[in-house]
């Protein structure tokens, strides 16, 4: 027996309300033994608007921390030294913008900026693909990311400016060749411009790639995974030699944070989550060869709500004692020489390159994100389990298998089993950030601006004029806008139209009996077909529930009307006016149902179609769920609803009690 490994950087994935609530969580949780951090942004950071904008209503420090200025910045990690400590930022569209205001807070403490250590996760691919807080096209995306690669390579050197990030394409649905091929596909997109910029001498290219780390997930079947992660390992070696020349084997290395799987948690019988958390650990800590550096994992109660503390520190704990009471650290690799791991890993290497290669022929990962393949494929596979899960054909215990159950102590008061965020703190954030604007030197902020315009109009690096926006006091959403001035911004692919019919619709199965109450339902409204409206209001990019609902609705004969994600109240009711729909489908998972439905609901019933069935689907409490269906709302989907099939025959119920038509059966 060698001697005993390092244990990987043990993080929480934490941030919520304001800075200084943030602050007090992160100082508790490192006091707890957590040995990084993992910083949440809410989704008017990650989007580039600031909190008083109409699009932020409801998403102030919801998902994750507010952070408008540099004196958030400061006050999210006073008495925390940047020097000594291993922050990673999951932030994307924004990250150049984040990346300036912990830079200037670190000088600001007196930290030498080569010591600094962390990541900014900073891969846009994903956020066009499954996650949804893009701002700007891919080209100028692009840019913005090689500008900080090479920024940090020359100046804050142990810093990871980019996390590829396949944790979000298995949400979305991806197998592990696709997370694998896609992921890769990113990197390939990354270096070829990095290099291509003419920012790196050819002899410093093995200084960006040991610099490049993966952010990954990792499911239940952990047999599989862990077989994922030494393919991933096998592919980054010889791409990374093979296609850039990197001959020191330490800079080739993979290396990669994980959280596990979250798109697995379960609503009902939610204890059961706790086992599949620590299965999902074990994929990526059991092979020493392919163990991943740093680990986060989420709450037994994410699919409820909002993890408490004392949630985050049972997850915590989860890692402790696997690290330090297990003997796992003490041995090599245990699955070196299994003919039955190498087989699986080397069908997985095969089968992802040849992936690999069918993006390159495209044209690369950016031109398959624009032409719409990607994301068709990620919302075909994950259509193709939704399918198998409903079938039975895929068992998730206490869902579709095992159902009976005793009565849960963990969650005999839903309402007091997960956070919640007080309303009025988003009016306490916006006046705060008013009182910034009014105190900062006006001058110095509009010359910071007017000199990052010029400079994203130019060609030179967006770093440096970045940096001094922040010194500056400009807010999130001013850096955004004078980007948004120059670049425009984009839509991404709904990749709703390019699915294939995935769920059988013989006759008599449950689908043939929908279509039918569909089609029958259209003839007694006299109309062709019956038409919905599936709306994500607010910030909330998540869409793959969405996506699954209106690419069943289709199968099921809707005219389906989806315009992708971050619409407001009144585009989504102007969109179900013009189209004229039957019914509309909200998606929100971000926890803003409280403010947009309501709002959704009044300017329906001002513009005289309040007869209009609204239905809200997303991660809704109990408590939540009983006060919008007082609001007016016909009927609340959550998790534990996840027969989609079921879910589309409701909603034709729904049609049919707001146009007073008999209730139809489906049938057996």
């Amino acid at each position: 027996m060698g001697e005993k490994d390092r244990p990987w950087l043990m993080r929480t994935y934490a941030g919520h309300s304001t800075a200084e609530a943030s602050n007090a969580l992160y100082r508790r949780n490192l006091a707890k033994g957590q040995t990084g951090l993992s910083v949440a942004f809410d989704l008017p950071t990650q989007t580039g608007y600031d909190p008083d904008h109409v699009l932020a209503r409801g998403e102030v420090g919801r998902v994750g921390v507010p952070v408008t200025h540099l004196g958030d910045m400061r006050r999210l990690f006073e008495d925390i030294p940047l020097d000594r400590t291993n922050t990673s930022m999951t932030i994307n569209a924004t990250a150049m913008w984040l990346l300036a205001l912990y830079q200037v807070v670190a000088e600001e403490q007196g930290a030498d900026l080569a010591r600094l250590q962390g990541t900014t996760q900073n891969d846009i691919v994903k956020e066009y693909l499954s996650r949804g807080t893009h701002v700007f096209p891919p080209v100028p995306s692009l840019r913005l990311t090689t500008d900080m690669i090479t920024y940090t390579v020359n100046h804050i050197p142990r810093w990871n400016p980019i996390n590829i990030c396949s944790y979000h394409l298995q949400e979305a649905g991806a197998t592990p060749v696709q997370e694998i091929a896609y992921a890769m596909s990113t990197a390939v997109a990354v270096l070829d411009a990095v290099f291509a910029s003419g920012q790196i001498a050819d002899d410093r290219k093995g200084e960006v790639v040991s610099r490049i780390s993966f952010f990954v997930n990792a499911g239940v079947r952990f047999v599989e995974e862990m077989c994922k992660m030494r393919a991933f390992s096998r592919i980054w070696d010889q791409l990374t030699r093979e296609r850039y020349g990197v001959e020191d084997a330490k800079q080739r290395r993979f290396r990669y944070g994980v959280q596990v799987n979250s798109l697995g948690l379960t609503e009902a019988q939610p204890e059961n989550n706790v086992q599949r958390i620590v299965l999902e650990m074990l994929g990526v800590t059991l092979s020493k060869d392919a163990r991943a550096r740093a680990v986060q994992l989420p709450a037994w109660n994410e699919a409820l709500g909002l993890p408490r503390p004392w949630d985050q520190q049972w997850s915590l704990r989860i890692q402790q004692v696997l690290a330090h009471e297990s003997d796992l650290l003490e041995y090599p690799d245990l699955f070196e020489g299994s003919h039955v791991v190498e087989a699986k890993v080397a069908e997985l290497v095969t089968e992802s390159l040849a992936e690999m290669a069918r993006i390159e022929e495209m044209g690369g990962a950016m031109a398959a994100v624009e032409s719409g393949y990607l994301k068709s494929r990620l919302v075909s596979a994950h259509a193709e389990r939704r399918a198998r899960i409903e079938s039975g054909d895929e068992k998730i215990v206490g869902v579709n298998c095992y159902e009976s159950t005793e009565p849960s102590p963990l969650t005999a008061d839903l309402d007091t089993a997960i956070m919640t965020i007080d309303p009025a703190n988003e009016a306490r954030v916006v006046a705060a950030l008013h009182t910034w604007r009014e105190h900062r030197d006006e001058p110095r902020a509009t010359e910071a601006l007017t000199a990052l315009r010029k400079a994203a109009a130019g060609t030179g690096n967006l770093m440096e004029p970045t940096v001094e926006c922040a010194r500056a006091g400009v807010t999130t959403g001013e850096w955004a806008w004078a980007l948004r001035d120059v670049f425009g911004e984009f839509r991404a692919p709904t990749g709703v139209g390019g699915a294939p019919v995935t769920a059988a619709a013989e006759a008599g199965t449950p689908l043939a009996g929908v279509r039918a109450k569909v089609a029958d339902t259209a003839r007694d409204l006299g109309v062709g077909r019956l038409r919905l409206l599936v709306g994500k209001p607010g910030l909330d990019g998540h869409s793959n529930g969405a996506e699954q609902i209106a690419v069943r609705a289709r199968d099921a004969g809707f005219e389906v009307v989806y315009q992708g994600i971050r619409l407001t109240p009144e585009q989504i009711v102007d969109a179900a006016l013009a189209e004229d729909v039957h019914c509309v489908g909200l998606s929100i998972l971000s926890g803003s149902h409280a403010a947009l439905v309501p709002d959704v609901l009044a300017r329906l019933r001002e513009a005289g179609a309040g007869d209009v069935p609204v239905i809200v689907g997303g991660i809704i409490p109990a408590g939540d769920a009983r006060t919008l269906l007082g609001a007016g709302v016909a009927a609340v989907f959550t998790p534990k609803d996840f027969g989609i099939t079921e879910i589309i025959g409701r909603i034709v119920d729904e049609i049919r009690s707001a146009n007073a038509l008999a209730p139809l059966e489906v049938p057996a």
